[in-house]
């Protein structure tokens, strides 16, 4: 059998195919941009067709730029954006609605009743995460109270949810399978990630009919095979994560201790904690890290909503540059003399904070003030919010204290980001050989089932250091720095 592997990363702005070798080399890349939608101000909407047509696109394109055809194709794994949430009609395959982006905050007052009304201890109890419009759950709820006949629907059996995987895999198949797997179950607010299943409670809270739900099943599954017709042979899909967990197992962080942050459109931010839940005192999450096997290894997570998102608002809402990797020269050259804070909360803030009526402010301006800066603010920006992060981890657990962070994601290109970021931190950040960390993982999954990649221990060992950015900044301009960006936050949160 061939060693090649098919990652579809299907990401919030753009869907990406990368054929892999068993050397864990790019063979072949295809991707496309598609369209966001925003049909209110804090919604945040895609086309399903446009998430299901870029798919096919870009693997057609990463076979072709491989030069192989789909039967060289030993497995495919999957990885996605997480809580944007599909609902479909089973019969015909359509959905009944655009799809509703994790970005989208239409059921912040929907979160607020729950809260006000007493469930959030039950719900963080079992789900490990917060109330917040974010998670799947509420989203689903919109969706059958507000499509005309969808809950009558849902509850006759006749309708489908998935979040993106699960679309992804029900077209793939050509509607055998709607199943879904732990890391991105874990995401609805509905799933008892003790007990690893849906939890009837949940369901009945939110007005969820189970008969709506995928099969959960671990990362490293047998998930069916693609249709013939759509490729030209039958490929197993043998591995599915949510798009954080996925970058977590790429840069094998297998040990409790382990950190890895990711920096594309938002930035996550996953430490494994092992077989152990940590609940969070500190308003991280405590999430599904990865289930192999049968094996469920925990994690904390802190989400941050907005990252290059910054950057692509600086191109592309302000016209400040044509390029996002002008940023990091930009930012070199602002005036030091300048403090400039962004806190880029255009959809609210998430971890620490999660206040999802927050909005976007800039603070520090003067007349001297102009794009360098602002590139500066929106780059600090990232490294001030995945310190906050780190210093919730260090409060809720004593394994994060020594930790070193892996980085991924597009941002982590810029070396004068991640310098900035160790500096900080006052921690070292260590960027891989191999950047495309998410689908690597979403790869070596499907590639370990399919029993053509090593195993996690031969994986971990070929993992390779690029860079290490070690910090330099002293304390007190990091003190100075850390004290103007809580000044900053505490003026933005509502």
């Amino acid at each position: 059998m061939s060693g090649y592997v098919l990652a579809i990363d299907q990401g919030t702005t753009s869907t990406r195919a990368i054929v892999f070798d068993d050397g864990f080399h790019i063979r072949g890349l295809g991707q496309q941009e598609f369209p966001q939608h925003f049909p209110r101000s804090g919604w945040v909407e895609h086309d399903p067709e446009d998430i299901w047509s870029s798919t096919l696109v870009t693997i057609r394109s990463a076979l072709a730029d491989a030069s192989l055809s789909a039967s060289d194709i030993a497995a495919i794994g999957i990885t996605n954006q997480r809580e944007t949430t599909l609902i479909w009609d089973r019969d015909t395959g359509r959905p009944i609605h655009n799809a509703i982006v994790w970005q989208d905050r239409r059921t912040a007052e929907f979160c607020r009743n729950l809260v006000a009304d007493g469930h959030e201890a039950e719900i963080t109890r079992k789900t490990g995460l917060v109330v917040d419009p974010y998670f799947a759950g509420t989203k689903i709820a919109w969706l059958l109270d507000n499509v005309d006949g969808a809950r009558a629907r849902a509850e006759a059996g006749k309708l489908a949810f998935g979040t993106v995987d699960s679309f992804l895999l029900w077209r793939l198949t050509g509607g055998r399978v709607h199943a879904s797997d732990a890391t991105n179950a874990c995401r609805t607010m509905l799933f008892d990630i003790a007990a690893n299943d849906w939890d009837d409670d949940l369901l009945a809270l939110l007005k969820v009919p189970r008969a709506l739900l995928p099969e959960v099943k671990d990362c490293d599954a047998a998930f069916g095979t693609t249709d013939p017709a759509l490729l030209g042979a039958a490929i197993p899909i043998c591995g599915m994560a949510g798009d954080q967990h996925a970058a977590t197992l790429g840069q094998a962080c297998f040990r409790p201790g382990m950190l890895k942050s990711t920096y594309g459109t938002g930035c996550f931010a996953v430490l494994n904690t092992g077989e152990t839940r940590v609940p969070s005192s500190n308003r991280l999450l405590t999430t599904i890290a990865y289930r192999l096997a049968g094996r469920t290894t925990f994690a904390l997570e802190g989400s941050i909503f907005v990252a290059g998102a910054a950057v692509q608002w600086l191109r592309d809402g302000l016209g400040l540059v044509d390029r996002a990797d002008r940023t990091g020269p930009m930012a070199d050259a602002a005036d030091d003399a300048q403090d400039v804070y962004m806190v880029p909360a255009f959809t609210g803030l998430g971890a620490p904070w999660w206040d999802a009526e927050a909005r976007g402010a800039i603070y520090g301006l003067t007349r001297k003030t102009g794009p360098n800066e602002f590139a500066r603010a929106a780059l600090e920006s990232v490294c001030f919010q995945t310190a906050d992060l780190l210093s919730a981890m260090r409060k809720d657990w004593n394994g994060a204290n020594d930790t070193i962070l892996r980085v991924d994601g597009g941002m982590v290109a810029s070396d004068w980001t991640m310098q900035r970021l160790a500096d900080i931190l006052a921690a070292p950040a260590d960027r891989p050989v191999v950047l495309e960390t998410t689908a690597l993982g979403a790869a070596w999954v499907a590639g370990q089932k399919a029993g053509v990649w090593p195993d996690m221990d031969g994986f971990a060992e070929r993992w390779h250091l690029e860079r290490r950015f070690e910090p330099h900044m002293d304390p007190v301009t990091r003190g100075r720095k850390l004290a103007g960006w809580a000044d900053a936050v505490r003026r933005t949160l509502t």
